[in-house]
């Protein structure tokens, strides 16, 4: 890391495979952090198992996510990108950080009340601490900044809480890391649900980052554009959702101004229009895809790759988790 750069913390779960929502609305941009921060990213398997997950499954995703996020231009050699469960220091610090944390602010988590309501089934204690966990991926690097979205910034500020607490007690351990909330990125809606964010819960009406051209074309071509008479390329959420999704998503595949898109669609068809927006996204997603497909096919260097990032921020880790378990009284290793 730079001396006197400050360090921008992110982690993303291994649910599934990243769809164009993800990549246009957050992954693209994740890398231009690199040139202003020291960036930790982090695979965080440890957070996806408060759902039950196939092991091989979950394996198999987090192999895949890490290499999706150097292909997306996140540089292993640049920053430090692990897998969270490859460094132990995460759990530790988080079990020692839920003796800081409060029943009821745990209680009070949107998140938790919304996966509770949705797995009534399996409402477990790792679901009820997950903020925990998470406070300890931020803390553990020292963390100046935190990019999320909105639905995370409670989270950020439970950690500042944590923190805070901490420090009362113990003196100046950790830094108190600042939620930022990214400037919004392209807001993809479904193909067939253009009312609705994509979602790969509707796979139909969701373009995957790995999808084959081909079926990239193929959804496109099926999307929906609007039920009105007035058959035109035009923008406008209300009258013609589809219409405007489509511009949108075209716009930030292609680099093209919304008033540029509609001066070069105007006066042509949906059958024309449909297919060009698909091709400018198999352009958009051809590099990810084909360096993802690189990386997956030499398992020895994406090994190797986890392995550097994972000692990395061992290095990292493990001097807040010795600093903080000297000052709750543990004994030295």
């Amino acid at each position: 890391m730079i001396k006197g750069r400050k360090i921008s913390f992110s982690g993303i779960q291994p649910s599934g495979d990243i769809h164009l929502g993800n990549y246009m609305g957050a992954l693209r941009h994740w890398p231009t952090y690199q040139d202003e921060y020291d960036c930790v990213y982090c695979v965080v398997d440890e957070h996806a198992i408060t759902l039950r997950q196939d092991p091989a499954t979950l394996r198999r995703r987090s192999t895949e996510l890490f290499a999706q996020l150097i292909a997306c231009g996140i540089d292993p050699n640049r920053s430090i990108l692990f897998v969270q469960s490859m460094v132990p220091a995460h759990a530790e610090l988080a079990w020692i950080l839920n003796c800081f944390t409060m029943f009821g602010e745990l209680s009070r988590m949107t998140q938790f009340k919304d996966k509770s309501a949705k797995h009534a089934d399996n409402i477990n204690a790792g679901l009820f601490t997950y903020p925990t966990l998470m406070a300890a991926d931020i803390l553990l690097y020292q963390t100046d900044i935190v990019p999320v979205g909105e639905d995370q910034r409670q989270h950020v500020e439970l950690t500042r809480d944590i923190a805070q607490r901490f420090n009362g007690v113990y003196g100046d351990v950790f830094t108190m890391p600042e939620a930022v909330i990214p400037k919004q990125g392209a807001r993809v809606m479904g193909l067939s649900t253009p009312d609705s964010k994509m979602s790969k819960s509707v796979s139909e009406g969701c373009v995957f980052v790995m999808d084959k051209p081909e079926d990239i074309m193929r959804k496109f071509k099926r999307a929906i554009t609007d039920s009105d008479t007035e058959a035109c390329v035009r923008y406008d959420r209300e009258a013609k959702p589809g219409v405007s999704n489509l511009l949108d998503i075209y716009c930030a595949a292609a680099g093209e101004s919304l008033e540029a898109a509609q001066s070069r669609f105007a006066g042509q068809g949906y059958g024309t229009f449909k297919p060009a927006v698909g091709e400018a996204v198999v352009e958009c997603l051809r590099p990810v895809r084909e360096e993802t497909e690189r990386l997956l096919s030499d398992k020895g260097e994406l090994e190797r790759l986890m392995r550097q990032g994972a000692d990395k921020a061992a290095c990292v880790a493990g001097r807040t988790l010795s600093k903080v378990q000297k000052k709750v009284g543990f004994l030295p290793r």
